[in-house]
C-alpha cells in the first residue's frame, strides 16, 4: 500500500490549530498582539476564498525579524497557515507579534463563531495530492489582488493654502518627506493654528513612523478646529497603527459624524472594523463611501474583496462587475473577478478574466501568477509555464513563482527542471521550508532518497512544526524499514496538526502493515471525515477491508474512490483486484465453492451496476458470462490509460490475461514484466509481481527469491513494532529425555480447501508415541466435514482466528512449547507469516501448501524431495532442503475417495469397442457386489510391472477389470440425457454421476462424503466422443502458456482420433483456447470444455480420460494426485521451479518414471505413442491403476512415519547445536553412494 507525500506551497508553512490570533501571539514568547498598518507595496498571490493576516514579528530596537502571512479559511475555523519571509529564530527573543491592518484581521473573530464546523482541509493539507500514487504538488498561492488601500491620511481641509503649503503638498505626494516637513515647519512656526499644515505634518510623521509626533499634530489640528474631520481620521490611523482599535474606531466615527460625506473617513473606518472583526459594519462603511461617490471603482473592488473573504461570492462578483463597468480598464477588478470564478469552479471563466487582466496591464504580476495557478489546476501545463515565465520576466527574483513553476514541471514529469526551480526558489529565499519540502519530494522521485531526507530535515530545522515534512520524512523512514521512527513522525505530524488527513491515512497504512487492522480503519475514517473527497483514504481503506475479509466494504471504498476521482489509476487497479479475486473464488477447483461465490458475485454485480446506473445490463451480463475477469481486465486497462507507467496495474493485467489464456503480444508483455520486476528489485521496491505468481513468468531464480524475500521483509517490519525480546526455547535435549517432539501445523486452509483434501488424515495418523501434534487454524470454522475431521483427529486443535493479534498468536504457540512449526501457507491467501517472523519455535519449516521458497530468514527448512528440488537447484531456495524418501506430496484419496479404489466397465454385448477400452462408461461404489452378483461379468486381465515392497523392486502383476455386458445401455443413456438422478442396471439401482446443483450446494456447506450408492460415469455426460482418445488437463487455465498449448496441438495432429478435454477454469478462457488451437489447425470440435465440478465428481470423471497432459509451466499438484488416483497416466516435463517439478516427483514415487519427459520432443513422443498404441496405453493404464495401492504415493500412514523421521533428524541437528543444513533421505544417500540395495 502506498502512502501520501504532502506537497507544501512555496509560501505556506503549516502551524495548525490555533484557536484565535491571540493564541498565535501566545505561541511567540506569549507577547501581546499589536495592530499596525499594512505596507501598501506588499502583494501576495493567495487563495481567493481565504482570509489573510499580514503579520510581522518584531523586536524592540531592531528591524523585522520575521514577516509572516497568516491564512485562514472561514469555513475551516481551526486552521492558520503562516509563511516566514525572513526566518531568524535567534532574533525572536523578546519579540512581539504585529498584525497589519489591510488584510481583514477581524475575520478571526467571525470564524470563532462557527466552532461547530470541522476542518475539512487546510491550505497546507489541500496541497497534498489526494491520490495514493500521485506526487502532484497542489501548491499554489492564488492572488487576491487587493487595491492599494492603506489608511488614508488627510493632508488638507477646506481652508486656503499658501504657495509654500502647496509646494509641501506636492513634495509629500512625491514622497519627499524631508523637504515637505522642512517647508511645513517654516509655515507652522509662522502660523501655529494653520490646520492644513498641521494635517500635513501629521501625515508626514505617520509616513515616517513617528507616531507620537503624528498624534501630536493631529491633536493640535483638533484643538485649532474641533470640527476638523480629517484630523480625527488621522488620529484614528495612529491608534490603528498601534493596534488600539477601540480608540481608532472612536476617532473614525467622530470623523464621519462631523463630515457625513467624508469618503476617506469611511474607508479608514471600514478597514478598522475589519480589523476589529465587525465585518457587517465594515461592509456598511464601504457602502456609505460609495453612496457619496458610486464611481469609486477602487473602493468597490475593496468591498468585493471583503465580501469574497466573507464567502459572499455572488455579492463580491457584483462589486467587481460594477468596478469594471465604471472603469473597464481596471485590471485589478478583472483579476479579482477571475479569483471569484475560480473559487466557484468556473475554471474557464477564471482563465478568461485573468487573461483580460494581463491584457489590460501587461506588467500585472499578480494576474500572471493567478493565471498560471488556474492553468496548472486545469492541467493546461504549457500555458501555465508561459504565464509563470512571464511573471518571472516581471519579477525574476520572485521565489513563489519559481516554486509554482517547479510544481508544473513536476506535474509534467520534468523532474530535473522541477528540482532546478525549487533550488532557485530556495536560493532566492533560503529560509523557505515549503520549498525544501517540495524539493525533497522531487529528489525522492528521482531516487535520490538520501538528498531528499536531508531536504526534509532542513525544512524541519527551519520550521519544526512543518507537518508536511514530518509526514513525508515518515514515508521515507517507512520505506527504509524504520517502522518505529516512521510511526513517531506520523504521530508528530498529527500532534502538530490533528486535522491532517494525509497523515491519518499514512499512519493507517503503517498500522495495517503491523496487522492492527481495526486501528487502521479508524484512522482511514478520520482521514475521510476531515477530507470527504480524499480518494486515497477510500482506496487504502478498501485494501484494509479486503484484508479483513470484508469484500463488500472494500468494493464500496474502491467504487467511491473512483466516483471522486475517475482518473484514479490505483483505485481502478484495486477494484480490478476485487473482480479478479471474485473470479478466482468463483472458479475454485471444486464446485462446492461456486454457489456461495455466485451469490456474492451477484451482489457485487448489483452494486457495481447501481453505481453505474446500468443494473439490468450488468445482471444479464453476469448470467451470460458467470464471472468477472473481464471487469478486472477493463479496470486494469483503464488504470493504465490514466497512468501508463503503473507497474502494479500492468503486472496484475498480465496475470488476468494469463488466467484467461489471452496471449496477445505475449512475448513483449513478458519482457516488459520482467523488466519491471528487475527495476523494482534494483531500487529495493516491493515488486508488483506476487511471489505466488512469479512461477508463471520467465524470471530468474534470483528474481523469484528476491520477490519472496521482499514480502518476508515486510513481515519482519510488521513485527518490529512489538519490540519483543527473542523467545527462549526448551532444553535442546528435552526430546531425548522421553518427551515427544511437538510439531505444529499452521494453515488457513483447515476446511474445504485442496490442502486439507491432501493432508486431512495426517494429524490423526501420526505416531502419538513419537510426536505430539498441534494444528493451528488461521481461518474460522467453515462448518464442513473437512474441518471437523481435522478437529476430531488432531491431538490439539487451536483456532488462531480467535487471536487476531500476531504477537499474541505467536505467544500461544511458544507457550505450547512447539519444537517444529510448519508453515503450510507461504504467500497464499490467509497467510500470517508475521507469526513465523517472530520465531515462536526453534525450528520453522515450509511444507506442502506453497510451491516455492519463502525467501524468509525466519524459515529454516523446506520439506521437499530430490526430484522436486535436486541439490543442484538448492540456490533457488532460501531454506535448507529436507528430503522425504519418495515424494513430499501426499494425497488422502484412499480415505476420502475409497469408492474409486475399484471400478466396473459397462458396455453393450453387441458393442465392437475393444474390451480393454475402459474409459467410456464406468461404475464405482464402495460396494459393487449387488451389481456384480446379478450382471454378466467378463473379467479383463492385463499384465504389467509395478514397484513393490520396501526395496521398490519391479514385479509382474495382473490387473483385473470387471466388464459388465448388458443387452442395451439405452436406459442409461436416457437417464443421462434427461438429467434423471437415478436408473438401474440389470435391476440394480444406480445413480447418475453428474452432480446436480442441489448436491453441489450441500457439498459446499458440509464437505465431501464417500458416496454409498452405485455411481455411473459416462463420456455422454460430458460430451466426449466414445471412440476417441481423450487427452485431458483439469488445471486452472492460467497454468497453460503458448508453448504448452502449441505442444498439445502438435500431439492432437499426431493422434488424429483424439480430443483435448479441459475445464472452464475460468470460462472466459474457453474462446481464447479454441481460437489459439484453430490458428494451429485444430478443429474447434476437438477441444471439449466442461464446467468445474465438486471434488468427488471432479476426481471420478477423470476415469473417462485416456491420458492426462500436464502443464510444464506449473504442474497439476492436487489435480495431478486426483487424476492419478483414477488410474489415468499423466505426462509431465520438469523445468527448474518447484511448481514445475511436482508432477515428476509424483510419477517417480508412483513407479512410472517413463511418463516424465526429458524435453519437449520427448513429451510429444510419449503422448503420441500412448494415443496411437492401444496395447502400450493399456499396459501403462494398468500399471498406474495397480501402483495407486502398492506405491507410497497415497499411503498416508507411511508418509507420516517418513515425515516423523525427517522431523526428528531436524531436531537432532538443533539439539547438537548445529545450524540447519540440507537433510537427505536414506534413499537419497544410497543413490548418491551407488548403494542400489537401499534405494
Amino acid at each position: 500500500m502506498k502512502v501520501v507525500d504532502a506537497f507544501a506551497s512555496p509560501l505556506v508553512c503549516a502551524l495548525h490549530c490555533w484557536q484565535s490570533i491571540n493564541d498565535i501571539a501566545a505561541s511567540v514568547n506569549h507577547m501581546e498582539v499589536n495592530f499596525g498598518q499594512f505596507e501598501s507595496d506588499e502583494r501576495f498571490a493567495l487563495e481567493p476564498n481565504l482570509v489573510y493576516l499580514d503579520v510581522a514579528i518584531v523586536k524592540e530596537g531592531c528591524s523585522c525579524a520575521l514577516r509572516w502571512d497568516i491564512v485562514m479559511d472561514p469555513s475551516k475555523p481551526q486552521s492558520y497557515f503562516i509563511h516566514p519571509a525572513a526566518y531568524d529564530p535567534a532574533a525572536l527573543a523578546g519579540a512581539k507579534l504585529q498584525v497589519m491592518a489591510n488584510s481583514p484581521l477581524a475575520v478571526v473573530a467571525a470564524v470563532q463563531k462557527a466552532q461547530q464546523q470541522h476542518v475539512a482541509a487546510t491550505l497546507a493539507n489541500a496541497l497534498v495530492p489526494p491520490a495514493v500514487n500521485s506526487k502532484s504538488p497542489k501548491i499554489c498561492l492564488k492572488g487576491r489582488n487587493l487595491n492599494k488601500s492603506a489608511p488614508k491620511n488627510n493632508t488638507t481641509n477646506a481652508s486656503s493654502n499658501s504657495p509654500l503649503t502647496e509646494l509641501a503638498h506636492r513634495e509629500y505626494q512625491a514622497g519627499d518627506y524631508a523637504n515637505a516637513e522642512q517647508h511645513c515647519n517654516a509655515i507652522w512656526r509662522a502660523d501655529q493654528n494653520n490646520v492644513s499644515v498641521l494635517l500635513l505634518l501629521s501625515s508626514i510623521h505617520f509616513q515616517l513612523k513617528n507616531l507620537d509626533k503624528s498624534m501630536q499634530f493631529s491633536s493640535m489640528a483638533i484643538k485649532a478646529n474641533p470640527n476638523c474631520a480629517e484630523a480625527y481620521s488621522n488620529l484614528g490611523n495612529v491608534y490603528k497603527e498601534r493596534n488600539q482599535l477601540a480608540e481608532a474606531l472612536e476617532n473614525y466615527r467622530i470623523a464621519v459624524r462631523l463630515k457625513p460625506d467624508f469618503i476617506d473617513g469611511y474607508i479608514n473606518l471600514a478597514a478598522a472594523l475589519v480589523a476589529g472583526g465587525d465585518l457587517e459594519q465594515a461592509v456598511s462603511a464601504y457602502l456609505s463611501a460609495l453612496q457619496y461617490n458610486p464611481d469609486l471603482y477602487c473602493v468597490r473592488s475593496d468591498l468585493g474583496n471583503l465580501l469574497k473573504a466573507m464567502g459572499r461570492l455572488e455579492e463580491a462578483k457584483v462589486c467587481y462587475l460594477k468596478a469594471i463597468e465604471t472603469q473597464p480598464q481596471f485590471a485589478v477588478a478583472w483579476s479579482n473577478l477571475g479569483c471569484v470564478f475560480n473559487a466557484q469552479g468556473e475554471i474557464w471563466l477564471a482563465i478568461h478574466h485573468f487573461e483580460k487582466a494581463v491584457q489590460l496591464d501587461p506588467n500585472f504580476l499578480d494576474a500572471y501568477i493567478n493565471l498560471g495557478n488556474v492553468l496548472k489546476e486545469a492541467r493546461i501545463f504549457d500555458r501555465a509555464v508561459a504565464a509563470y515565465l512571464r511573471a518571472l520576466n516581471l519579477a525574476g527574483n520572485h521565489a513563489v513563482v519559481h516554486g509554482n513553476l517547479a510544481c508544473v514541471y513536476y506535474e509534467q514529469g520534468l523532474i530535473d527542471l522541477a528540482i532546478d526551480m525549487y533550488r532557485k526558489a530556495i536560493e532566492l529565499q533560503p529560509n523557505f521550508p515549503d520549498a525544501y519540502c517540495n524539493l525533497a519530494n522531487a529528489l525522492k522521485e528521482k531516487g535520490l532518497v538520501e538528498e531528499a531526507e536531508k531536504a526534509y530535515n532542513t525544512a524541519l530545522a527551519l520550521c519544526p512544526t512543518h507537518a508536511d515534512s514530518q509526514n513525508n520524512l515518515a514515508n521515507i523512514k517507512r520505506e527504509q524499514g524504520k517502522i518505529e521512527e516512521a510511526t513517531r513522525l506520523y504521530l508528530k505530524a498529527l500532534e502538530i496538526y490533528p486535522e491532517f488527513a494525509a497523515a491519518h491515512s499514512n499512519l493507517a497504512s503503517i498500522l495495517q502493515q503491523q496487522g492492527k487492522l481495526q486501528d487502521a480503519i479508524n484512522h482511514y475514517k478520520e482521514a475521510i471525515r476531515i477530507a470527504p473527497t480524499f480518494a486515497d483514504a477510500y482506496s487504502n481503506m478498501g485494501n484494509t477491508l479486503k484484508e479483513m475479509g470484508d469484500i463488500g466494504g472494500a468494493l464500496q471504498c474502491y467504487t467511491r474512490a473512483i466516483q471522486i476521482n475517475p482518473g484514479f489509476a490505483d483505485a481502478h487497479s484495486n477494484l480490478a483486484s476485487i473482480h479478479k479475486f471474485r473470479a478466482a473464488e468463483l472458479a475454485e477447483v471444486y464446485q462446492e465453492r461456486c454457489l456461495p461465490c455466485l451469490c456474492v458475485f451477484i451482489l457485487l454485480a448489483l452494486f457495481s451496476a447501481a453505481a453505474k446506473g446500468n443494473l439490468s445490463l450488468t445482471v444479464v451480463n453476469f448470467f451470460k458470462d458467470s464471472g468477472n475477469i473481464p471487469e478486472a481486465i477493463q479496470s486494469y486497462s483503464t488504470a493504465l490509460k490514466l497512468k501508463p507507467d503503473f507497474p502494479d496495474a500492468f503486472c496484475n493485467l498480465a496475470h488476468c490475461l494469463q488466467i484467461i489464456c489471452d496471449w496477445t503480444d505475449y512475448d513483449n508483455r513478458m519482457r516488459k514484466l520482467v523488466a519491471i520486476v528487475e527495476e523494482q528489485l534494483e531500487k529495493k521496491r516491493l515488486p508488483s509481481v506476487h511471489p505466488h505468481h512469479s512461477m508463471l513468468y520467465p524470471l530468474t531464480h534470483a528474481a523469484r527469491m528476491a520477490i519472496a524475500a521482499k514480502h518476508a521483509q515486510l513481515c519482519l517490519e510488521k513485527v518490529q513494532i512489538f519490540h519483543r525480546a527473542p523467545y527462549s526455547f526448551p532444553d535442546r535435549a528435552s526430546v531425548r529425555k522421553g518427551h515427544r517432539l511437538k510439531i505444529g501445523y499452521v494453515s488457513s486452509d483447515f476446511g474445504n480447501h485442496p490442502t486439507s483434501h491432501l493432508m486431512q488424515s495426517i494429524p490423526g495418523m501420526h505416531n502419538r508415541e513419537s510426536v505430539e501434534v498441534y494444528c493451528y487454524a488461521l481461518s474460522v470454522n467453515d462448518g464442513t466435514n473437512f474441518r471437523q475431521k481435522l478437529m476430531n483427529e488432531s491431538e490439539h486443535f487451536v483456532d488462531l482466528s480467535l487471536i487476531p493479534s500476531n504477537d499474541k498468536a505467536a505467544d500461544r504457540i511458544h507457550d505450547d512449547g512447539i519444537h517444529i512449526l510448519i508453515n503450510m501457507n507461504g504467500y497464499t491467501k490467509g497467510a500470517r507469516n508475521e507469526i513465523f517472523a517472530m520465531r515462536p519455535a526453534p525450528i520453522q519449516v515450509m511444507w506442502l501448501g506453497y510451491p516455492g521458497t519463502s525467501g524468509a530468514p525466519f524459515m529454516d527448512y523446506i520439506i521437499t524431495d530430490s526430484v522436486t528440488s535436486p541439490l543442484e537447484l538448492a540456490h533457488a531456495y532460501s531454506e535448507k532442503l529436507a528430503y522425504m524418501p519418495h515424494t513430499f506430496f501426499i494425497g488422502d484419496h484412499a480415505q476420502m475417495l475409497k469408492h474409486l479404489t475399484e471400478r466396473v466397465i459397462l458396455k453393450e454385448k453387441n458393442d465392437t469397442t475393444p474390451l480393454d477400452k475402459d474409459t467410456v462408461t464406468v461404475v464405482n461404489s464402495v460396494n459393487l457386489e449387488p451389481l456384480l452378483s446379478k450382471a454378466d461379468v467378463k473379467p479383463f486381465v492385463r499384465e504389467t510391472e509395478v514397484a513393490h515392497g520396501p526395496d521398490r523392486d519391479m514385479i509382474k502383476t495382473e490387473v483385473v477389470l470387471p466388464v459388465i455386458e448388458v443387452p442395451t445401455t439405452e436406459p442409461l443413456k436416457q437417464m443421462i440425457g434427461s438429467g434423471m438422478i437415478a436408473g438401474n442396471v440389470e435391476g440394480v439401482p444406480v445413480q447418475n454421476g453428474l452432480t446436480t446443483l442441489n448436491q453441489t450446494h450441500v457439498k459446499a456447506a458440509t464437505g465431501e462424503e464417500v458416496p454409498h450408492t452405485i455411481l455411473v460415469t459416462s463420456r455422454q455426460q460430458y460430451g466426449l466422443p466414445e471412440d476417441a482418445i481423450v487427452f485431458c488437463n483439469f488445471n486452472q487455465l492460467y497454468k497453460i502458456d503458448p508453448s504448452t498449448l502449441t505442444m498439445w496441438c502438435e500431439i492432437l495432429k499426431l493422434v488424429p482420433n483424439s480430443v483435448l478435454w479441459l475445464l472452464r477454469f475460468p470460462f472466459h478462457g474457453e474462446a481464447n483456447v479454441i481460437r489459439f488451437c484453430a490458428e494451429r489447425g485444430i478443429d474447434a470440435r476437438r477441444v471439449v470444455f466442461s464446467n468445474v465440478a465438486a471434488k468427488e465428481e471432479h476426481v471420478r470423471r477423470g476415469q473417462l480420460a485416456d491420458v492426462c497432459l500436464d502443464t510444464p509451466l506449473c504442474n497439476g499438484h492436487t489435480t495431478g494426485m486426483d487424476i492419478l488416483w483414477t488410474g489415468t497416466p499423466m505426462i509431465t516435463m520438469p523445468l527448474e521451479t518447484l511448481a514445475s517439478r511436482v508432477a515428476s516427483s509424483q510419477l517417480v514415487a508412483l513407479g512410472v518414471p517413463e511418463l516424465v519427459a526429458k524435453d519437449r520432443e520427448d513429451y510429444i513422443r510419449i503422448a503420441a505413442r500412448l494415443g496411437t498404441d492401444r496395447e502400450y496405453l493399456s499396459q501403462i493404464r494398468a500399471k498406474v491403476w495397480k501402483a495407486r495401492t502398492t506405491s507410497t504415493l497415497f499411503d498416508v500412514r507411511q508418509y507420516c512415519a517418513d515425515m516423523e523421521q525427517l522431523l526428528h533428524r531436524m531436531w537432532r541437528r538443533y539439539a547438537e547445536g548445529l545450524p540447519p543444513d540440507h537433510i537427505l533421505s536414506d534413499r537419497d544417500v544410497a543413490r548418491e553412494s551407488g548403494d542400489l540395495k537401499n534405494l
